[in-house]
């Protein structure tokens, strides 16, 4: 006997009501991709649950890559047996001496197939008195076990599990459309992007990248954050937007105190170019508010201006450490520090205005024609597809 499932839980997923089957496809799409790459495994849905079958495979390597989609509330190994009482009892005293530092158990019995012959308080009694009289040392705690046997006995078979582990929850990614991640190589941004994500969100990616005062490092860093983001969801399309002629002229161009504002505003002009070519429809960046001149309430209201997309800013109201405690949680963060700088940091204004004026700014860039140079890094701009399998990173044909 041994484990042969996993049993997904979903969570919030359950609220859903009448729009449920579309989250619950969306999820079970998900995690076949994750798990395709394992030798004959499936994965099947029944009224409630969701289970991944083994066949024979390794557990773990698939529970970890399981623990990274979300959507799910949490899994557990499962056994399946048919219904019948003594296979269950053989299956959940199995499924107790697997489980590791027990002093204490219960068994909790869900009989959902009520054509099953015993009841499942009568069945909980059964179960435990078997699990007594066959293990030394372990007595039954109602309270707080150290293990809890769940008996599942549902229409085509019994599930036994003996543990539970967390999974990251939210919505399934592609349940809540797509928007484009202007990722800089900060800590902020790859984080701002898993919090969208969480969401349902699908993510494609927009990188500035501005040699040779960035380097080839500083859009390798980016590239592997991005690959870092795909192991929870989807492969990733990555924009990266030739911004060194644009970025310049701008700071030459424009008055000091306000070519930070400016340079935002091209980026979401840009931006919103690339989200109607690849039908995206809003925008999401790592932006905290208050955190630099350019995240000050009054910055926002100006940079927005220029797009009426929909800007998605999860970290808005978060604290610096607990957006690097997400970054640690991840495993963006070491990359993330890598010291290559990326175009926003390279051009720092001495005095940046975190009070910017939308008709000043206005008045400003009236006074210059951007147009050539913002279609010349449209026309310019390279397609990376990034997925969680590839060591290498081939350039997409499709360039704006």
């Amino acid at each position: 006997m041994e484990f042969d499932h996993i049993l997904i839980r979903y969570g919030e997923m359950a609220l859903k009501g009448k729009n449920i089957k579309q989250f619950i496809t969306q999820l079970q799409q998900n995690v076949q991709q994750k798990v395709k790459e394992f030798p004959n495994v499936k994965v099947k849905r029944t009224q409630g649950r969701m289970f991944v079958i083994l066949n024979g495979n390794d557990p773990e390597p698939i529970m970890e890559k399981c623990k990274k989609i979300f959507g799910i509330q949490s899994l557990s190994l499962a056994i399946k047996v048919d219904n019948e009482v003594e296979k269950v009892k053989e299956a959940a005293l199995y499924a107790l001496k697997q489980a590791k530092n027990v002093n204490t158990f219960k068994v909790t019995v869900k009989r959902i197939n009520k054509d099953f012959p015993v009841r499942s308080q009568e069945m909980n009694q059964l179960l435990g008195g078997h699990l007594l009289s066959n293990t030394e040392g372990i007595t039954v705690d109602v309270h707080n076990p150290d293990v809890e046997v769940k008996v599942e006995i549902r229409n085509e078979a019994t599930y036994i599990t003996s543990s539970v582990i967390p999974g990251l929850g939210g919505l399934p990614v592609g349940t809540s459309g797509k928007s484009l991640l202007l990722l800089s190589g900060g800590i902020d941004s790859p984080v701002a992007g898993f919090l969208a994500m969480k969401r349902g969100v699908e993510i494609e990616a927009i990188h500035f990248h501005s040699p040779p005062y960035t380097s080839e490092r500083a859009k390798e860093k980016v590239l592997d954050l991005a690959k870092q983001l795909t192991k929870f969801g989807k492969s990733i399309k990555v924009h990266i937007v030739p911004f060194t002629k644009l970025q310049q002229e701008i700071f030459r161009e424009m008055p000091d105190a306000y070519a930070m504002t400016i340079m935002r505003r091209m980026m979401f002009r840009i931006s919103e170019e690339v989200c109607k070519k690849e039908g995206i429809l809003s925008l999401a960046t790592g932006e905290n508010l208050g955190q630099v001149a350019s995240q000050t309430m009054d910055s926002m209201h100006t940079i927005n201006e220029v797009t009426n997309y929909p800007i998605i800013r999860p970290l808005v109201t978060m604290d610096k450490q607990e957006v690097i405690n997400i970054s640690h949680e991840i495993g963006t963060y070491e990359t993330s520090i890598l010291p290559y700088e990326d175009c926003c940091t390279i051009f720092v204004p001495r005095s940046p205005k975190t009070k910017p004026k939308r008709d000043k700014v206005n008045y400003y860039e009236s006074t210059h024609d951007f147009t050539p140079s913002i279609q010349e890094a449209l026309e310019g701009i390279e397609t990376l597809k990034i997925t969680d399998k590839n060591n290498s990173l081939n350039p997409f044909s499709d360039l704006l």
